[in-house]
């Protein structure tokens, strides 16, 4: 059985959440070493939770609203 498989039959059992880390994480590996170039989908969506509270923020959506 190779690495890939190994590594295949252990997520396969995990809640849809833990298995999205372990995604998260394989993505985390390919850019560190450069195995696979960054989207601007990937860039997008590693932003999403940092910047959560700036792009759903009802105040700041009103003025913009305004201009």
């Amino acid at each position: 059985m190779t690495i890939a498989e190994q590594i295949y039959q252990e997520v396969r059992t995990l809640p849809d959440e833990l298995a999205r880390e372990v995604l998260d994480f394989v993505g985390f590996i390919e850019a560190k070493y450069a195995l696979k170039p960054a989207s601007d989908r990937d860039l997008q969506q590693a932003q999403a939770p940092a910047m959560s509270h700036v792009w759903d923020n009802p105040t700041d959506d009103e003025v913009w609203n305004d201009l």
